[in-house]
């Protein structure tokens, strides 16, 4: 017998900035554009960080020519949500590799913006099941919830801080990690009002899509599998699921 999903949280909605940190353009559409969208119907601040340009990510389109690509389909991907920030770090597309390097660039992030949420992509080894993840997701999602801890930490990466113009100073604000897609969800978020806004930001990856070769396949019917399931575990018609990850000591 198929045993039933349990029902899901609600997420804590009680602040006013976020930091979206991801490997690649995309990453956010294919699963929390449109919980973005609400937030920033809201009125929130949300900032999206994408760690590398997927350079890689088109078979028949050279790297320095996809980035560019990429790059203006991400802004307009983000401008449809609500969002007007998007910072490139322009990391290697493919082979970005956990470590102190990754995580000292979205320290400098999280430092910047001083966000009180941050938001990254399912880092678990599969998306549930036998659906193995991709290695840039797991790194970054890793460096993400190290990264957020440096950033409030002003002995970690100190050549960031400085009095000077430019300088950063340690932010230890940052209350969760969310990462969205994650098989081990516990809470989620209503976007039965955004769920349109999300399938257009994700239509917006136009290149991207038609480079991925995937025949007859539709962005609404895609996102409706997976927000009408999660939508059932929250007791709405859409929702988008997220594992929770406190920053505080002892929680």
């Amino acid at each position: 017998m198929t045993e039933t999903p349990s029902p899901l949280q609600p997420l804590d909605e009680d602040w006013q900035r976020a930091l979206c940190v991801v490997a690649h353009p995309d990453d956010m559409e294919f699963g929390a554009a449109a919980a973005v969208a609400r937030w920033t119907g809201q009125g929130k601040h949300v900032v999206y960080c994408m760690v590398t340009s997927g350079e890689a990510g088109i078979d028949g389109l050279a790297p320095d020519a996809c980035r560019e690509v990429r790059e203006e389909e991400q802004v307009r991907s983000a401008q449809i949500v609500g969002v007007d920030v998007v910072d490139f770090l322009r990391q290697p597309d493919g082979v970005l590799e956990y470590g102190v390097a990754l995580r000292g660039v979205i320290a400098a992030e999280v430092r910047r913006h001083r966000p009180d949420i941050v938001i990254t992509g399912n880092f678990r080894d599969t998306w549930g099941g036998r659906n193995l993840n991709q290695a840039d997701h797991i790194a970054v999602g890793r460096a993400v919830v190290d990264g957020v801890r440096d950033a409030g930490n002003r002995w970690v990466f100190p050549d960031q801080l400085a009095t000077g113009p430019g300088g950063l100073e340690p932010w230890g604000g940052v209350r969760e990690v969310w990462a969205f897609g994650s098989p081990e969800s516990t809470h989620a978020v209503d976007t039965t009002d955004t769920f349109d806004a999300g399938v257009e930001s994700l239509k917006a990856h136009a290149a991207y899509i038609d480079g991925l070769g995937w025949e007859n396949w539709d962005p609404r019917e895609f996102l409706e599998g997976m927000s009408r399931s999660t939508g059932s575990r929250l007791g709405v018609a859409f929702a988008a699921p997220f594992e929770v990850f406190p920053m505080g000591w002892g929680e």
